[in-house]
């Protein structure tokens, strides 16, 4: 049962989420009980998706670990939907489980799911940092840590709220492996 109820939207606010979003997500009707930080969430959100330099599929391969790690269910099917259309090859989901070990991803995707792993549990050391930093420039490693850090904070505001997954991802995504 979800502990925050849905609110509704400041017209303006609403008529952003729909130009930006479509119809705007079980999340944000949750978030909506705090305008003023829906209002900033949105933004910021947006910006991560198209004013990245990574490539979208990179970025939902971070998500879709992160979500993995951290067992969030409607994070997941919410990505998943996303990975699909921006170019997540079917095999590559089903590899992300045992990322490290698969012929699936490169060494720039491997990168980006270590340094979403240790962003996720909260333990990026020197040596990921060393390691990733071979693949990405400085900004690219600050997005990549950025997308991460977002998503983390995602899934437990999720959590904290028991934001029920959309009716229309239920059906279309399969369970968090």
């Amino acid at each position: 049962m979800q502990r925050i109820p849905p609110a509704e939207f400041d017209p303006a606010l609403e008529e952003r989420l729909v130009e930006l979003w479509g119809k705007p997500p079980a999340l944000y009707r949750a978030l909506a009980n705090h305008p003023a930080f829906v209002a900033a969430w949105t933004e910021f959100a947006r910006a991560m998706r198209y004013d990245s330099r990574t490539p979208r599929a990179l970025r939902e391969l971070v998500i879709l670990r992160g979500a993995q790690v951290a067992r969030s269910e409607y994070e997941w099917a919410s990505h998943l939907v996303m990975a699909r259309k921006f170019g997540v090859r079917e095999a590559q989901i089903q590899a992300l489980p045992g990322w490290r070990r698969s012929s699936e991803f490169d060494a720039r995707e491997k990168a980006a799911l270590e340094l979403a792993e240790a962003v996720t549990r909260g333990e990026v050391s020197d040596a990921i940092y060393a390691s990733v930093s071979k693949h990405f420039d400085r900004a690219e490693y600050v997005e990549i840590t950025m997308v991460a850090a977002f998503y983390a904070m995602v899934s437990r505001i999720i959590d904290a709220i028991r934001v029920e997954i959309d009716p229309e991802k239920r059906n279309y995504s399969p369970k968090l492996p």
